[in-house]
């Protein structure tokens, strides 16, 4: 087949790890630079121009869409799309994933479990706010926030105030969540490829970090997940119709819940923890869908 992996840095370790793996399978691939393709949109021809060429010899794309640049990735991924090119992420998938509030709504309608979340349009009464997600702390969130950026702890009332009156004097979206305590600064990340979970780790905050993002210093281990755990993280990928997606979760005393689903996660840290070839796990489902 000819695949192309839609990156802008073909030196991220997830990116070459792709290639590596198609390769090995006998595959032709090339990285494009979504924000350097040209969308041609015709009666009855929509085609895409990289450079010198038509794309018009793809067989499949696999989207690795920074959030930076997801309008235009989206665009040239909706493009392949109506070119008949199979996706291992649609367009559709991405945006809705992107979107943390309306995620977060599809997913709570379909029983997901999650920590409770307000959203509110810059509200003055931070007390009843605090009050809908039992009481300080919380965790405030940007909704365009990624990698831990734009996550913040509050402690106390008069903390969470403070926040929320710095993020509404910046006109920037929030989203306040339930602190979970017994959650200890870590959380699950699970891979799924075509609607199953092959792999899964443990990301531990380092001491004194709220917060377990490999690139704010966390570490990961290798987990075994419960069956909760699993049905939570096979029935968000389902959901958010993501057959390619990283779940992440946290542990609680009521059972596991649902932090985000990312539609472009990076295998670096999850190949390094669990020991097991995520990369030639999505190539070898394209073949099968393609097949």
């Amino acid at each position: 087949m000819n695949l192309v992996i839609l990156s802008r840095n073909p030196d991220l370790y997830s990116t070459k790890r792709l290639v590596e793996e198609a390769e090995n399978r006998g595959h032709s691939v090339e990285i494009i630079d979504p924000l350097k393709c040209d969308i041609i949109i015709e009666k009855e021809k929509p085609s895409i121009y990289y450079r010198d060429r038509y794309l018009d010899y793809v067989d499949a794309i696999i989207p690795r869409i920074g959030a930076s640049v997801t309008f235009y990735g989206c665009a040239v991924v909706r493009q392949f799309e109506e070119m008949g090119v199979f996706t291992i992420a649609s367009s559709e998938a991405i945006l809705r994933s992107r979107d943390k509030l309306k995620s977060l709504q599809r997913l709570s309608k379909a029983g997901i479990g999650m920590p409770k979340t307000v959203f509110t349009n810059y509200s003055r009464d931070v007390e009843e706010v605090i009050e809908h997600v039992g009481g300080t702390p919380v965790i405030i969130k940007l909704l365009e926030g990624t990698q831990g950026l734009g996550v913040v702890l509050a402690e106390t009332k008069n903390a969470a105030e403070s926040v929320l009156e710095a993020f509404n004097g910046l006109q920037a979206r929030v989203i306040v969540q339930e602190f979970i305590k017994e959650a200890n600064g870590a959380d699950l990340r699970a891979l799924v490829v075509d609607g199953q979970v092959v792999g899964a780790m443990k990301r531990q905050g380092k001491k004194g970090e709220f917060r377990s993002n490999l690139h704010r210093g966390g570490s990961a281990n290798i987990i075994k997940l419960n069956q909760d755990e699993l049905k939570l993280a096979m029935h968000a990928a389902k959901v958010l119709k993501l057959p390619v997606c990283g779940v992440d979760m946290l542990q609680s005393s009521r059972g596991p819940l649902l932090l985000e689903v990312n539609s472009t996660p990076g295998l670096e840290g999850i190949e390094g923890a669990t020991h097991k070839n995520i990369a030639r796990a999505i190539i070898t489902f394209i073949e099968r869908s393609k097949s």
